[in-house]
């Protein structure tokens, strides 16, 4: 099953659903400033996407700042604990299918995993 990590205020967001919706496929969809990922699953959100947390880390939020993720120094541990913490940090949309996953930026590369 395909899954979505989905914010609904974000239009490349709402344009990765909408073409996941139109495709008709099984779909899980995970509105995960509501219910953020755990660290396990951000983990493997990771190890599927081939990337490093800071890779996936929006660093125009107020919280990057905040928690001064622009310190090299901070362990991959540490950055996947804060984006637990504040799911906002967490690039979108994330979608997953097995053992794959990519972020839909731009909307359609969704199309390959499908």
């Amino acid at each position: 099953m395909i899954s979505i990590y989905h914010n609904p205020r974000c239009s490349k967001s709402r344009q990765a659903l909408a073409l996941l919706e139109a495709s008709d496929v099984p779909l899980n969809i995970i509105l995960y400033l509501d219910t953020p990922p755990s660290f396990e699953d951000l983990e493997g959100i990771l190890r599927k996407l081939g990337i490093t947390a800071r890779e996936l880390l929006r660093k125009t939020e107020s919280a990057y700042k905040e928690n001064n993720l622009s310190d090299n120094t901070k362990t991959e541990s540490e950055l996947i604990e804060t984006m637990v913490s504040y799911p906002k940090l967490i690039e979108r949309p994330i979608i997953t299918n097995g053992n794959k996953a990519v972020i839909g930026r731009p909307p359609e590369i969704v199309l390959e995993i499908i």
